[in-house]
């Protein structure tokens, strides 16, 4: 894929280098903190609805063209008047609310002396695909681009051409960094190349920006590439250390968590090594595949039928799951009551570390395992254990008043970020599936067409908001050390189906009536034939 691409657009491809899952982030070594020194997400909060009112401008930007693009002086201001704009656009108090598709693709493409403002770049691509494909989209960008400022015209005022070719590349800089994944599709790259072909074609500069521009966007695919090339594997190789368990299931009792690292802090580091690390490759637009469906004025079809719609996102969830059972299987391993009582109190110490640093979704997972009826159904270890810590983070991920605990805590992290004075305090890892419910409560609650057919645009300025938090948070490089056999133990060691949970939790503590008896029954008859 990357070789072809490279080749569509005449690049060198990159060199492959180190493989991109857990390597491509260079760790900032430092002193691991006491506990006394660990920031926690708590502070001075300010004002609340400034936290939640994410501002506009602090959605993604990509620098200007340097040198060539002086926004100086182009229109900086997002709203254009009504009366000054391209006619299907309707305003209110300024604010863009709706406008016809085509006359919102007229609105991206810059003139001579227009520039449209980068949220608005920003916000269109990320919602256009839900009417439109990302190529169809850039085939008419293309042809406005050619048409209305001739750069198909080989007798074309050279002078206008210098003028608008900056801003051209200005935006199909932007729409390359932030929405990459859209240029796996090759009708992408080929008119990525029509285009290009145009402003760079007798402009040693322009060829210049062209050649960086198509670089950096091949390099972005081919990490890409290998990151999913990666998951493969080690999604590979935790089936394999699944299917070995099965066949001897004492060899696990020699290698479990508590084995490979007991200290709680270091545990919580790998894991947001993990988290950053799956964050960084799930692409904004992801958001939105996830939930398109039939456009109410396409008889034919749906957008991206034909494409991969959320992969990385998908991975992400799947990550979660995996981090829930492993957690169940290692509490549920231990023959001992006293080991397994352990193995509780050291995940609560984990979660606990995460909570501090701001990996809320790995706090969420390993309550989320500790809940699993195979686990809490241990009443004899659970009584083993001291519980007040437990009890404290179930309170903060307490699912009441939609999560308003969580909720607050996250605040609490995003202020930490904005005014930290490290890296470690600019980690905020959100509780990942309650931030897909809340971008699809916000789907489904507003129509994305008006009565009139247009485009419902406010509902897409909140859709932005929402996700440019996100663009900011997986940003983020982790600065912990990283530890390579813990790494691989978190990714790969085996974790049970529920049905083998149950098996082990009966194995560990007898069932306690009828009910239980004949599903232990049930399930050894079951699950030891296959062995």
């Amino acid at each position: 894929m990357a070789k072809f691409l490279a080749e569509l657009l005449g690049c060198t491809l990159p060199d492959k280098g180190t493989p991109p899952l857990f390597e491509c982030r260079q760790s900032h070594l430092g002193l691991r903190p006491s506990s006394k020194q660990r920031p926690t997400i708590f502070g001075t909060l300010t004002n609340e609805r400034a936290l939640f009112d994410c501002r506009l401008d602090n959605m993604p930007q990509t620098p200007p063209f340097t040198g060539q693009l002086n926004t100086g002086g182009y229109n900086k201001n997002l709203y254009q008047s009504k009366e000054e704009g391209y006619p299907g656009l309707f305003y209110h108090d300024n604010n863009l609310v709706s406008g016809s598709l085509e006359a919102l693709i007229h609105h991206l493409v810059p003139t001579v002396d227009y520039y449209p403002d980068r949220t608005y770049i920003f916000t269109f691509l990320l919602s256009s695909r839900l009417f439109i494909h990302p190529y169809e989209l850039m085939s008419k960008v293309c042809h406005l681009c050619m048409e209305q400022q001739r750069l198909g015209d080989p007798q074309a005022d050279k002078m206008r051409v210098r003028k608008i070719a900056p801003k051209i590349l200005q935006l199909l800089t932007e729409w390359t960094e932030t929405f990459a994944y859209d240029f796996r599709d090759e009708r992408m790259m080929r008119s990525l190349k029509e285009l290009t072909h145009r402003l760079a074609n007798g402009d040693e500069v322009y060829r210049k920006a062209v050649g960086q521009m198509s670089q950096g966007l091949i390099r972005r695919l081919t990490v890409l590439s290998q990151y999913e090339e990666a998951l493969v594997k080690i999604n590979a190789t935790a089936s394999e250390r699944l299917t070995a368990l099965k066949a001897k299931p004492q060899a696990a009792i020699q290698r479990d968590m508590l084995s490979i690292c007991n200290d709680p802090f270091t545990v919580a580091q790998q894991l947001t090594h993990i988290e950053l690390e799956r964050l960084s490759y799930i692409g904004p637009e992801e958001f939105v595949q996830a939930f398109v469906q039939k456009d109410p004025l396409d008889n034919d079809r749906s957008c991206f039928s034909d494409h991969k719609k959320a992969s990385n996102l998908e991975a992400y969830v799947e990550w979660f799951n995996r981090l829930s059972y492993l957690v169940a299987t290692e509490i549920c391993m231990p023959v001992k009551k006293k080991h397994r009582a352990r193995v509780i109190e050291f995940f609560i110490d984990v979660a606990r570390e995460c909570f501090n640093i701001g990996n809320f979704n790995s706090l969420m997972a390993i309550i989320s395992g500790m809940n699993m009826s195979p686990v809490s159904r241990l009443k004899k270890t659970w009584s083993k254990v001291k519980t007040a810590k437990f009890d404290i983070l179930e309170h903060q991920m307490d699912p009441s008043s939609n999560f308003y605990n969580y909720r607050t805590a996250l605040r609490g992290a995003t202020q930490r970020s904005i005014t930290a004075n490290s890296s470690r305090e600019k980690i905020v890892i959100p509780f990942f599936s309650l931030l897909i419910k809340d971008i699809y409560f916000l789907n489904e609650g507003c129509a994305n067409r008006l009565q009139n057919g247009h485009v419902n645009f406010e509902k897409f300025w909140e859709l932005a908001k929402q996700v440019s938090k996100f663009m900011t948070w997986k940003k983020v490089e982790c600065p912990f050390e990283k530890d390579r056999k813990i790494l691989q133990y978190l990714l790969t060691a085996p974790a049970f189906t529920e049905d083998a949970l149950y098996l082990a939790s009966y194995e560990s503590e007898g069932p306690e009536n009828n009910m239980e008896k004949d599903r232990w029954k049930s399930l050894r008859s079951t699950l030891l034939s296959r062995v």
